[in-house]
């Protein structure tokens, strides 16, 4: 069978590619861990609701730490905990969350603070809040048939 030979240069070009592009993610992997990047805490899924700070979900106002207010969510089924947060504007905020079920997604529309929440694992997230209105969270993975109607309700006020 006879290939032309720009051809034999394209496909020696594309699985070059392929072959590098596998090695950069393998030696990523390996090297740096393949693990959730907020995996500093575990706590046991079947008992969020026992384990600090997520006995106690809601906004709390903290002394003597970089940030201002501590939010603080738990996510199961269809269901973030509490429904609805408010913070002072101008604030700057840790948001605390894990989930006692599935994946799901934690997204604020309209501000930066998206994070991803794995079962057992805490994610955090610290920002600053500074636009007053009312923002709709919302769970943007995909995680059973109630998903569409996972929301909670995060309002900056003045």
């Amino acid at each position: 069978m006879h290939i032309h030979k720009y051809e034999k240069w394209w496909l020696t070009f594309g699985i070059g590619s392929l072959v590098l592009f596998l090695v950069i993610v393998g030696f990523s992997a390996f090297h740096y861990g393949s693990h959730p990047p907020s995996a500093k805490v575990y706590v046991d899924p079947e008992r969020v609701d026992e384990i600090a700070p997520f006995n106690n979900p809601g906004v709390h106002k903290v002394e003597g730490k970089d940030w201002d207010y501590e939010v603080v969510f738990v996510a199961s089924a269809f269901y973030y905990n509490p429904p609805e947060i408010e913070v002072p504007l101008g604030s700057k905020v840790k948001f605390i969350a894990t989930t006692k079920d599935v994946v799901h997604g934690f997204q604020a529309a309209g501000t930066n603070i998206n994070m991803i929440l794995e079962p057992g694992y805490v994610s955090e997230y610290v920002t600053t809040v500074d636009k007053a209105g009312e923002y709709l969270i919302l769970c943007n993975e995909y995680c059973g048939i109630g998903h569409s109607s996972m929301m909670s309700m995060l309002k900056v006020v003045e």
